[in-house]
């Protein structure tokens, strides 16, 4: 097809072009497709645990000082109704159950172990590992710059007024903890504002939780067979849910207590869905134990927006070890694989010991497709259409395309290693 501009002489031309033909950062190949539909389902599942789990700890847990059971999910949660699964949804987006997935409920049981009580199936580790979730909201916490609204008003006055009125709710028959909340205010107020980010992510993702899951039955169903289909469904999922309120509320003996309510105006897409991913895809922060960083030879960017720590940096071997926030992911998706994918593996892996690894590049692949799907919505909202026939607006989704591009200039990144079926 002829261009209307001269072709990029960009580090990664050939990616620009796809992009600005409407594509993805991903190849469009039937095994990619495979992969990463695979492993959007593999997500979902947990994801299922994930979103509900944050809920009830910013809803109920609250600032239980002692949270031992706080991953000892309520059943009242595992059939709180997903606002975007079911007949009954405000906007249907998978056509499964709203309640807790039944593939959830039933690994929940059984686990790796067999039938026991849940507190043995916890103690053994033979459970979702909410440490990942909690891992994510860590990042949106810390890199504040990227949510400059919402994090404002975390410390606007009026929520300091809303958060106070939760704290003497919760504490009100606990003379010794309201003492200490009248000694160190601060150290409350901050507990309170990580979570509204615990609230922020179980939004974000009870969101996406549908959408992997919607994706994986059109895949079985033979309705979606390419990878820009994919990328598409995203964007127009994106822009669907685009303004779905982000609160906190939290509920105390039978009271609700709005700490950021839904007049605010907090927004799916801006307050929770693009900070996720600048925070949990490109930054996150070096995993602890894995590596020494030198400070001094500036192997640690004095600046946060500049770390690029996360997972389309990640290398996947050396992170791949217990206790480092994507093995864990990487764990609670083995449980859930398509029959396809664990066949690929099968094929593709040095044994069982490599799957987790396998696992991880599938997974790295398939969030540069949704970080495609991002960059491409952001071109949709922000500039011009693809096919604009002034030569002037597709220099400027040009520019926009390559200065995303430039992000991927760090030798960490693994733009270059998806182009190839080669990188497992």
């Amino acid at each position: 097809m002829p261009t209307k501009i001269p072709p990029s002489k960009h580090q990664f031309a050939e990616v620009i072009h796809r992009l600005e033909a409407g594509s993805s950062m991903l190849p469009d190949t039937p095994e990619n497709l495979m992969q990463i539909i695979g492993i959007y389902k593999a997500y979902a599942i947990p994801m299922d645990f994930y979103w509900r789990d944050l809920l009830y700890i910013a809803e109920k847990v609250f600032l239980n000082p002692f949270p031992f059971f706080k991953y000892f999910i309520s059943q009242e949660y595992l059939d709180l109704p997903n606002h975007y699964a079911g007949k009954d949804a405000d906007l249907p987006v998978w056509r499964g159950t709203a309640k807790a997935h039944p593939e959830l409920l039933e690994f929940m049981k059984q686990g790796k172990t067999g039938k026991m009580p849940r507190l043995l199936h916890h103690l053994n580790h033979d459970r979702i590992n909410m440490e990942f979730a909690e891992a994510c909201m860590r990042a949106m916490f810390w890199h504040q710059d990227i949510n400059p609204k919402f994090n404002a008003y975390l410390e606007s006055e009026e929520y300091k007024a809303n958060a106070d009125k939760a704290i003497k709710a919760y504490f009100k028959y606990n003379p010794v903890m309201l003492g200490m909340y009248l000694l160190f205010p601060e150290m409350f107020l901050e507990q309170v504002r990580q979570l509204s980010y615990y609230a922020n992510l179980g939004e974000f993702w009870e969101v996406m939780c549908p959408v992997f899951l919607e994706m994986s039955d059109l895949y079985d169903e033979g309705k979606l067979t390419t990878v820009k289909e994919a990328m598409e469904f995203l964007i127009n999922g994106i822009f669907a849910v685009a303004g779905r309120p982000i609160y906190h509320h939290v509920y105390i003996r039978g009271k609700c207590y709005e700490v950021i309510p839904k007049s605010k105006g907090f927004m799916w897409l801006y307050e929770a869905a693009l900070p996720y991913v600048e925070a949990v895809f490109y930054r996150t922060s070096p995993f602890r134990g894995t590596k020494s960083y030198n400070a001094q030879a500036q192997q640690v960017p004095d600046n946060q927006k500049d770390f690029h720590y996360g997972i389309l940096y990640a290398d996947v071997y050396p992170v791949g070890t217990a206790g480092i926030p994507p093995t864990l992911l990487m764990d609670d998706m083995w449980h859930f694989l398509p029959d396809y994918l664990q066949e690929y593996y099968q094929k593709h892996c040095r044994g069982e010991d490599d799957i987790l690894v396998q696992l991880g590049i599938t997974f790295q692949r398939s969030m540069y497709n949704v970080t495609s799907a991002v960059i491409q919505a952001l071109r949709q909202a922000l500039l011009y259409p693809i096919d604009d026939p002034n030569p002037e607006h597709l220099k400027a989704n040009r520019e926009f395309f390559e200065q995303q591009m430039d992000r991927f200039k760090r030798p960490e990144a693994r733009l270059s290693d998806i182009q190839t079926s080669a990188y497992r």
